[in-house]
């Protein structure tokens, strides 16, 4: 009976390992291939709603690669019960408030000193200043961004990490694979030579120490709100900020390397040198 449960158990770990890895090349297929479409529609001519409805399903690339592998990985579980599971924890308000303020800080020493810089923009401030456009960005950013991405990158791939490594090597993991799916759209921003790659070593930078700074909120909570405000937030800065786009990921990004390594440094309540579940 015992020789039966052990070899039941590594045959679910060697499964989940098996399926992690698939679910990575998957969430990144699903998007490149969705991506080709988009080019092609647009070079078509296609109309900028079918475009645009087309980049909110390659944001969710990865909801639809753990759709897919879900039963392979959660064999006897309903998907509908794993979603339930990531949601409840009841909130923190501590935990989510702190998230909020402490994007809101970055976000506002960003515009001031894109304001006094004579490189920028002049009076960088909001882009937008109607309520109804700004809800509308809002909502677009939370479609495309935190709502198709959250599920499969924290709510199954960080956990799943976390039962073999530290929350931190979790999170540097994630980190850099959550940040070259980004790729497709490195191409797309318009930028070329030195810019891109200053672009590139920016964007890197920021996204891996943001998934540092949620992995630490998110584990304070286990509630997948947590992540999905701090990403929203997170997007909706870049949109919002007037001035360019070079400028802001300078301030933004950096902003957000320094505040991981000082979590990473003070290591609050041992979050992420904890042992592996």
């Amino acid at each position: 009976m015992r020789l039966k449960i052990a070899l039941r158990g590594n045959l679910i770990i060697q499964t989940t390992k098996s399926a992690f890895g698939c679910f990575v090349v998957l969430s990144y297929i699903i998007f490149i291939v969705l991506f080709l479409i988009i080019g092609i529609s647009m070079m078509f001519g296609a109309p900028e709603s079918i475009t645009n409805l087309l980049q909110i399903i390659a944001a969710w690339s990865s909801t639809f690669a753990f759709i897919i592998l879900f039963k392979k990985i959660y064999p006897g579980l309903r998907l509908k019960d794993f979603v339930k599971q990531q949601f409840a924890p009841k909130v923190k308000f501590s935990v989510l408030s702190s998230v909020f303020i402490l994007q809101i800080i970055i976000i506002g020493i960003t515009i001031f000193l894109l304001s006094t810089s004579t490189t920028s923009t002049e009076g960088a401030a909001i882009s937008y200043t109607s309520m109804g456009i700004l809800s509308l960005v809002f909502f677009d950013q939370f479609v495309r961004g935190p709502l198709g991405e959250e599920l499969g990158w924290r709510g199954y791939a960080l956990n799943e990490l976390q039962k073999k490594h530290s929350p931190l090597s979790a999170a540097f993991i994630i980190g850099v694979l959550w940040g070259f799916w980004h790729m497709p759209l490195w191409f797309a921003s318009g930028y070329t030579g030195i810019d891109l790659i200053k672009y590139i070593v920016l964007f890197m930078i920021g996204i891996i120490s943001f998934s540092i700074i949620v992995t630490l909120f998110y584990n304070l909570n286990n509630n997948l709100l947590i992540p999905i405000v701090a990403h929203q937030i997170f997007n909706f800065s870049l949109v919002i900020i007037r001035g360019d786009l070079l400028d802001i990921l300078v301030y933004v990004m950096l902003f957000y390397f320094v505040v991981a390594l000082l979590f990473v440094v003070i290591n609050p309540k041992h979050i992420l040198y904890k042992k592996s579940i």
